[in-house]
Formats: C-alpha cells, sequence, structure tokens
C-alpha cells in the first residue's frame, strides 16, 4: 500500500490537526492544452496569427514563464512527470497505447493523493492518457488482432465487459472524480465517468467527415455509435464548468486537473469557431481550446472561487509536426522563436506556455525568465500546502515558490529532456546538450532548413548556448570539447539519481 493510502484512511479529524490556515490552502486548477506550441500564445508571439484573449488575460494577470518545459516532447510521459513530480524517464519513454496497461503504480505518489491528505477534494476531467487495467473487463479468451499496417492491437466490442468497473485510472490515483473520453484519437470511443465506461462502444470505429486540418490520427477500436468528435471538447468544457459550479458551498478546497484534449489532433474545432483564426483548422481549434479555459475561468469567478484559487496553465508538449505547413500556408510559428516541434529534444518540443495566477500572492503581469519544469508543480504545491512529501517520492521537483512570490532567481539550474529511449539532451544553466546525432526526432521539411537557415549537424552532437542563439542554429559541439566532457558527466549524474530527493 502507498504510504499516503495509509494517512488517507485516518479519520477526517485527525488530518484535519495539520491543515495551514484556510488561506494558505487555494483551490487549484491545472489547465494542460495538448500539443500546443509555444507561440501558439498569443502573449508571448508578437506576430501570432492565432487569437488567445483568455489566456492573454490569465497571463497579465499572474505570472508567465518564457523557460517553462514539459518532462517529455510526448504525452503520456509529460503527464505522468507532471503528476508525480519525477522525470518519465526513469521508469518510461513512450506513450501508453490502446487498451495498455498503467504506467502509474502503488510506488507512485501522485499531486492529487497529496493534496487528499490536506482534506482536498480531487477531480480530473478530460485526457487521462496513463492507462487502465483493461484485463478487469476483458472476457475470458479475447485477443486482439493487428490492424492492417501491423503497428496496433485492435480488439472488438464484443470482446469487453462494459458493464464492469475498470481499476489502474484516475479514482487509482487519488482523483475522487473522473470524466473523460481517456485519449481522444484511440479506442474506446467513449465517454468515462469515475471507474466505469457509460456509454458503450458497440460497433467499429467509423470515419466519414473530413477534419478541419491534418489527418485523423485515430486508430481502429470500438467506439459508441454516433460518436462525435467534433463534441468532444464542447462535453469536456461543460462537465468542468459543472463540476466547478457543485463545490460552491461545500467545505475545504478542491483540486481541478484539466487536461485537455486538445488542439492535438483529430483537428475537430466546431463551426462556431470555424476561420476565427488566421491560422487555419489548427488555428480555429487554438481559439476553441482558449475559449474553454475561458469559460473554466469564468466558472471560477461565477461561483465566487477566482480569489482564492491558484491556477495553472501549461502544456504537454510542443504542437504536431502540421506546424510546418502551417508556417507556408498561414505565416504562423506554432514554437514561435524556438526550434522544433512535438518529439523533438530541441527546445520547441518541450519549453512551453507555462502561466501561473494566484490572486494576492503571484504578481499580475510578471515575466520570468526562472528555468522551471512541470515536475516541479507537485514540490511547489506540497510548500502551499504544508504537506510533507513521502520519501523516495517526487526525486525530481524542486519548490518554486519564492519564484511564484517574489520573481526570485530559480532554484534549479538543470533539466534532463528525453522522448525516445535512446536520445537524451541536458539542460544546464544556459547550455544545452543534445546527446544524440540530432535533437530532431519528428522529421524536418528540407525546406525549413533552408529558409530559416539550418545546416546538417556533422557531428556526434549539438551544443548551444541558448542565451545567445535561442533558435538553436550555431552548434557549437566542436568548438567547446571541454563544455561536452562537463555536460556528458553531468547528465550521467542526473540519470543516476534523483535531483531533489
Amino acid at each position: 500500500m502507498k504510504p499516503l493510502r495509509l494517512l488517507l484512511l485516518l479519520p477526517l479529524w485527525l488530518a484535519c490537526l495539520s491543515l495551514p490556515a484556510a488561506e494558505s490552502r487555494p483551490n487549484i486548477v491545472i489547465l494542460y492544452a495538448d500539443d500546443m506550441g509555444y507561440g501558439d500564445l498569443g502573449a508571448q508571439n508578437p506576430d501570432s496569427k492565432i487569437p488567445t484573449p483568455h489566456l492573454d488575460k490569465l497571463a497579465s494577470q499572474g505570472m508567465r514563464f518564457t523557460d517553462a518545459h514539459s518532462s517529455s516532447g510526448i504525452c503520456t510521459p509529460s503527464r505522468y512527470a507532471l503528476l508525480t513530480g519525477r522525470f518519465h524517464w526513469r521508469k518510461m519513454h513512450g506513450i501508453v497505447n490502446s487498451f495498455d496497461k498503467p504506467v502509474l503504480d502503488e510506488a507512485d505518489t501522485t499531486l492529487p493523493e497529496l493534496l487528499k491528505t490536506q482534506g482536498y477534494r480531487t477531480a480530473c476531467i478530460g485526457k487521462w492518457h496513463l492507462g487502465w487495467n483493461w484485463d478487469d473487463i476483458l472476457k475470458p479468451g479475447a485477443e486482439p488482432v493487428m490492424d492492417a499496417r501491423g503497428r496496433h492491437r485492435v480488439f472488438a466490442s464484443g470482446d469487453f465487459d462494459w458493464g464492469k468497473p475498470v481499476s489502474g485510472g484516475p479514482l487509482s490515483h487519488g482523483f475522487d472524480y473522473y470524466f473523460g473520453d481517456d485519449v481522444p484519437n484511440f479506442p474506446p470511443y467513449a465517454w468515462f465517468e469515475n471507474d466505469r465506461v457509460i456509454t458503450v462502444p458497440s460497433e467499429p470505429l467509423t470515419i466519414t467527415p473530413e477534419t478541419r486540418e491534418g489527418n485523423w490520427e485515430a486508430r481502429p477500436g470500438p467506439m459508441t455509435p454516433g460518436w462525435d468528435f467534433y463534441a468532444v471538447v464542447p462535453r469536456l468544457r461543460d462537465q468542468a464548468v459543472k463540476w466547478i459550479g457543485q463545490q460552491k458551498g461545500k467545505e475545504g478546497p478542491f483540486f481541478l486537473y484539466v487536461p485537455f484534449n486538445s488542439p492535438h489532433a483529430p483537428i475537430v474545432p466546431t463551426n462556431e469557431f470555424t476561420g476565427k483564426s488566421q491560422a487555419g483548422g489548427y488555428g480555429d481549434f487554438m481559439v476553441q481550446t482558449d475559449a474553454k479555459a475561458g469559460q473554466i475561468l469564468q466558472a471560477l469567478e461565477a461561483n465566487g472561487f477566482a480569489d482564492n484559487t491558484l491556477v495553472i496553465f501549461s502544456a504537454d508538449n510542443g504542437a504536431e509536426h502540421y506546424a510546418y505547413p502551417r508556417i507556408q500556408n498561414f505565416g504562423h510559428r506554432s514554437s514561435g522563436p524556438l526550434r522544433g516541434v512535438k518529439r523533438d529534444l530541441h527546445e520547441g518540443g518541450h519549453r512551453l506556455p507555462f502561466v501561473v495566477r494566484w490572486p494576492g500572492v503571484v504578481k499580475p503581469g510578471t515575466v520570468s525568465d526562472a528555468l522551471t519544469s512541470q515536475v516541479d508543480i507537485l514540490a511547489t504545491v506540497a510548500a502551499i500546502i504544508g504537506a510533507e512529501i513521502p520519501a523516495g517520492s517526487a526525486n525530481d521537483s524542486y519548490n518554486q515558490l519564492p519564484v511564484w512570490k517574489e520573481n526570485a532567481p530559480s532554484p534549479r539550474t538543470t533539466i534532463v529532456h528525453n522522448t525516445k529511449e535512446d536520445a537524451y539532451a541536458l539542460r544546464h544553466q544556459n547550455w544545452l546538450l543534445v546527446a544524440a546525432k540530432s535533437g530532431a526526432q519528428s522529421k524536418v521539411p528540407a525546406w525549413y532548413n533552408e529558409e530559416f537557415g539550418y545546416a546538417k549537424n556533422e557531428h556526434e552532437g549539438e551544443l548551444y548556448d541558448l542565451s545567445t542563439d535561442l533558435a538553436q542554429k550555431h552548434n557549437l559541439y566542436a568548438e567547446k570539447p571541454d563544455k561536452v566532457k562537463e555536460l556528458t558527466g553531468l547528465l550521467e549524474q542526473v540519470r543516476s539519481k534523483g535531483q531533489v530527493r
């Protein structure tokens, strides 16, 4: 049993003895976009073709970070790291595929579990993508087949008993409530509530309409009859707004984690948002994502929670490779001044929008260049609520509260970036070492390299001084062998043990 589970079983009056004063226990809301680039937030891209008025307003009301990073350049690992305060590569590298097992286990202390020790009600509404124990409902003898390309397992609807609960999801890891579709482009295409699938996916996936941009990227498998990809964002928005309203009048603080399924593919903005940007279908979907965030923030205001709620906004990784033709077609750079996109070790894969608003604590309108990682959220929240982090947990999480409150220097000087098992990068102070032949994990079009001045790397790795070369155009790997040696040694050191505890 997890150490925190024992505490959760104590009588509520005993837990309350250690609670800080109410005013030091704010409600906490994390809004987590999916595949959103650094340059997709209007507040930090003066040349943006995508209006994001609600998120820009949020940034003006709090602190906007310009050097904040996800743990990975892809979905599942970043979510794991955010919720555990531990770099994902200490455990895994890839995503959870359709009907895969959970990546979280009993040894992982999660942010909602920590918050529950201090009396928080907890909810997750949106994209989970951390796995479930599907064997709980898999019928005896049921076996998947491989898809037409031989890449993914495909189960039939009749392989599962959809009326039974499924463990290993949000309720197994600290959340009191869950609502969502798990992963927007993976089966089962159905709605989940708590530990059950509540709309039976009784037929195979069929797709007929076109997306607004790119491909469907929807894997074959069971689908709820009439499943409408365009209706997912509105439904998740409405459920989040509803849950916030239900907290009014209840005792104690709450934690709401809203992992968006947008602007991830399939790119499906509703008609209301079509044409609202100057960046095509993705731009319109990003406008809808901004509007969803705005409606959730408005729900906090309408229910009297805004003044005592800490809001954190960020994203799991950079924009998908469709960002390249978006430059050609619309003149919009989803990565802003950065090199790279989703999956990449280059900055555009993991340097992301990061905004913190906490009225009366975080000074409005501040911009911080402090180095920060999403893994730091857990230790920072622990400091806010006065919770002790259990031994062996949150190995890489720094307390960034002095940065949030006073714009102080960051306690973090080093981050290890990783997407694939055999490719790492190390950020240390202003230096970035790519300990791989290339920091590009997604294919880069030749026209892009030519237009923006990127030469083929002739060396075994890459080295950049980000203080003078944020766009990562000048590879110093051959010129500074001593720095390469120093950073290579530091990378090995960080990989060998937790950064903080």
